[in-house]
């Protein structure tokens, strides 16, 4: 099982400083870990995708490697609300003009996004491989019911106070290690 050392190592290997907080997301065990100066601040279920794992674009599977959050999006939306293009709609999960638009049975990103960019060059980094541009997010959804069984097509999926809570603590530069 990984712990703060193997983070470490994962980083050394890759001529990276380990970022003072730092999320470990496990695949296999559908957990993610949250890491502040090499202390387990708190642990959460969460859901991958329900596809094998893979780094390649249009896989639909949850990258693995280091990335970092690149952008924190939806300071101060309500919980569950709806976001289309990393925009919220203005509209909760639950009301007629969201379940209008397919909500009840499509999983949708809600309440906040962490978008993710890979640093490991040929991996999760550039070309047909890049976490970035495959829209790759750590985020809330509507689909509560499911967390802790792989449902994603790619993303981290939280629970809805469950990402508020993250979002409150992590920064832009943030490490996320996936394994």
């Amino acid at each position: 099982m990984e712990t703060w050392e193997t983070i470490t190592k994962n980083c050394a290997r890759l001529g990276i400083k380990p970022a003072e907080r730092i999320l470990l997301v496990r695949i296999d065990t559908q957990t993610m870990q949250f890491f502040r100066a090499g202390a387990l601040v708190r642990g959460y279920t969460i859901s991958t995708s329900k596809r094998p794992p893979s780094n390649i674009k249009n896989s639909l599977g949850t990258p693995r490697g280091l990335h970092e959050i690149a952008e924190r999006i939806g300071a101060g939306q309500p919980p569950g609300m709806v976001f289309k293009a990393r925009r919220p709609t203005g509209f909760h999960f639950s009301e007629p003009a969201a379940r209008e638009a397919g909500a009840a049975t499509t999983a949708l990103v809600t309440t906040r996004i962490l978008w993710l960019r890979g640093l490991e060059p040929g991996v999760n980094l550039g070309g047909d491989v890049d976490s970035h541009d495959r829209y790759i997010y750590i985020h809330g959804t509507n689909r509560e019911d499911l967390i802790g069984t792989p449902q994603s097509a790619g993303c981290i999926v939280m629970r809805n106070l469950d990402i508020i809570d993250l979002y409150d603590q992590v920064r832009a530069g943030d490490q996320v290690l996936i394994v």
